[in-house]
C-alpha cells in the first residue's frame, strides 16, 4: 500500500507540472480560440534566456526580471507581427501561424543562445522526505506549491481585475466586446505577455529537473492530453486535466509497463485522451455545446 501511494503521489506532484505548461495554452486559447503551439518554444526560449543570465553572474531575481521582460517583449512583438496582420482569420489559419511562430522562436533561440545543454539550479534541493514511511521530494513539494500559488493568483487576476472581466468578455463574445470598447490586440498582449510569464516558471522548474535544452520545447506534446481532458479554456481543468494525467501514467507505468514489456509513461496518457475524447469531447471543464456541434 506505501509503494502505491508512493508511485500516487509522485504521479501527482508530475501532473502538477503538467498543468502548469497547459495553463499558458488556455490562456491563450482562451483569448482567442486558438491552440498556440508555440508555447511550448516560450517555454524553451525563457528557460535558456534565464540560465544564460544566471550563468554570466547574473542574480536571481535580476535574471528572472530580465526574463520576465524578454517574454513580454515577445509578446509585444508577436501581437504586432503575427496577430494583428491575422485578425478576424479563421482558427485553422492563426494554428497554423503559431506552429511556423514555434519554429522561428526555437531557431532565434537557439542561434542566439547556443544549442548546449545547461544545468539549472534554482536552489531547490532535490532530496526525498520521509512522510510515514511514504518518500517525497523536497523539490516535488516546492514546485507543487509555485504551481498552486501561481494559479491562485491567476484566478484572483482574471476574476476580479478589469483585465480579467475584459479577458472573459473577449472569451464568450469577441466582437460582443470590441463593441463596448475593448482593444483586442492590448488584450492579446496582455495574454501573451501573461503566458510568458508562465512559461518562464514553468521553464524554470522543468529546467532544474531535467536541465534546459531543446526537449522542452516538446513539452508541448505532453499538454495536449492535459488540455483535452481537463477542457481548453478553463484553468482548473488544466490542473484537474495534469493531475489525472500525471497520476495516471505513473500508475500505469508501475503496474502496466511490465505486462507490455517496457514503460508506457510516453503514450499512455494519449489513450487516455482518446478514451475522453469518446465519453466527453470538450473536457471535465470544457464547454458543452462543443459536445452537440
Amino acid at each position: 500500500m506505501g509503494y502505491f501511494l508512493e508511485t500516487l503521489i509522485t504521479g501527482l506532484f508530475a501532473g502538477l507540472m503538467y498543468g502548469l505548461v497547459a495553463i499558458g495554452f488556455v490562456l491563450i486559447y482562451k483569448a482567442s480560440g486558438v491552440f498556440n503551439f508555440a508555447q511550448g518554444a516560450m517555454v524553451f526560449l525563457s528557460a535558456l534566456t534565464f540560465v544564460t543570465l544566471v550563468e554570466r553572474g547574473i542574480s536571481f531575481w535580476a535574471a528572472f526580471a530580465i526574463t520576465s521582460g524578454v517574454m513580454i517583449a515577445t509578446a509585444v512583438v508577436i501581437e504586432a507581427l503575427v496577430l494583428r496582420p491575422l485578425r478576424n482569420r479563421d482558427p485553422l489559419t492563426l494554428f497554423m501561424a503559431t506552429l511556423g511562430l514555434s519554429f522561428v522562436i526555437e531557431g532565434a533561440t537557439q542561434f542566439f543562445l547556443g544549442t548546449d545543454v545547461h544545468m539549472l539550479d534554482i536552489g531547490i534541493d532535490d532530496i526525498a522526505t520521509d512522510f510515514g514511511g511514504i518518500l517525497i521530494s523536497q523539490f516535488d513539494i516546492v514546485a507543487s506549491l509555485i504551481v498552486i500559488g501561481l494559479v491562485v493568483v491567476l484566478a484572483i487576476v482574471f476574476s476580479k481585475t478589469r483585465m480579467g472581466i475584459s479577458l472573459r468578455a473577449v472569451a464568450d463574445d469577441t466582437l460582443a466586446a470590441q463593441s463596448i470598447g475593448i482593444r483586442l490586440p492590448q488584450i492579446w498582449r496582455i495574454v501573451w505577455s501573461v503566458a510568458g510569464i508562465v512559461a518562464l516558471v514553468a521553464g524554470l522548474l522543468w529546467g532544474a529537473r531535467q536541465g534546459v535544452q531543446y526537449s522542452l520545447s516538446l513539452i508541448t506534446l505532453k499538454a495536449l492530453p492535459v488540455l483535452i481532458i481537463g477542457g481548453f479554456s478553463s484553468i482548473p481543468g488544466a490542473i484537474v486535466g495534469g493531475l489525472i494525467v500525471g497520476a495516471a501514467e505513473s500508475l500505469a507505468d508501475i503496474y502496466i509497463g511490465p505486462l507490455v514489456g517496457g514503460s508506457v509513461s510516453t503514450w499512455f496518457a494519449y489513450i487516455l485522451a482518446v478514451a475522453f475524447l469518446l465519453v466527453r469531447p470538450a473536457g471535465l471543464f470544457g464547454d458543452r455545446a462543443i459536445e452537440r456541434v
